[in-house]
């Protein structure tokens, strides 16, 4: 009787134990397990590659798409021949700063490859494109600047006698080459239509703008 007692209480305190394990085993089941997601970017939509030429009184003309619009530069002391080319959709712009060449050629040039290596400080690397157009008296060099600079495309353009151009790729956003590099490799295929449809008018005519 003493063991059919004592094997009655044991079952009896068995199936205590577990009917207080058993919330602890559902509350196991419940909780969630997040898992971080990798980080995304927006999907961009890019558009067609149409161009239309641009010409005003500068002494200089070529073509753009027809996502961008231009507008002088306003910042103090820029020349009326300095433009911006803005693309509004992707929150960048093309700076572009010209210049008459009045014996000065070489200094000019240190300059604009000074512009171009300051970058190189958050840069990863530099890459060099030269440029040789000789029926339109094109010639120049690319900066593509990788890593997150401020800019990672500039070029120069000059005739290496009159006049000379200086061209540099701005965003509008803390840099970040991981979600802007599409966006940069589209805008070089405009960049270069661009240098490849550049003209100089003719020289006479850099007697209208100011030094």
């Amino acid at each position: 009787m003493q063991k059919l007692t004592g094997l009655i209480l044991l079952k009896a305190v068995l199936l205590i134990s577990s009917l207080f394990l058993l919330p602890s085993c559902s509350d196991d089941d419940d909780d969630e397990v997040y898992i971080p997601k990798p980080k995304g970017y927006p999907r961009i939509h890019f558009e067609n590659k149409t161009y239309r030429l641009y010409d005003s009184i500068c002494p200089y003309s070529f073509e753009i798409p027809t996502y961008a619009f231009i507008d002088n530069d306003t910042h103090l002391g820029a020349d009326p021949c300095w433009l911006n080319v803005n693309f509004p959709r992707y929150g960048a712009k093309i700076h572009l700063s010209y210049k008459i060449i009045t014996n000065n050629l070489d200094t000019i040039l240190d300059q604009s490859r000074e512009f171009a290596i300051k970058h190189q400080v958050k840069s990863t690397g530099i890459d060099e494109t030269i440029i040789i157009r000789d029926s339109a008296k094109v010639y120049g060099l690319v900066y593509d600047i990788s890593g997150n600079t401020a800019s990672n495309i500039q070029f120069y353009l000059t005739d290496s006698t009159h006049n000379f151009m200086r061209g540099a790729l701005y965003f509008n956003s803390v840099p970040n080459i991981d979600s802007l590099k599409v966006v940069v490799d589209f805008l070089r295929k405009d960049i270069v239509h661009m240098i490849q449809t550049f003209q100089w008018k003719d020289y006479a005519n850099t007697s209208k703008v100011k030094k």
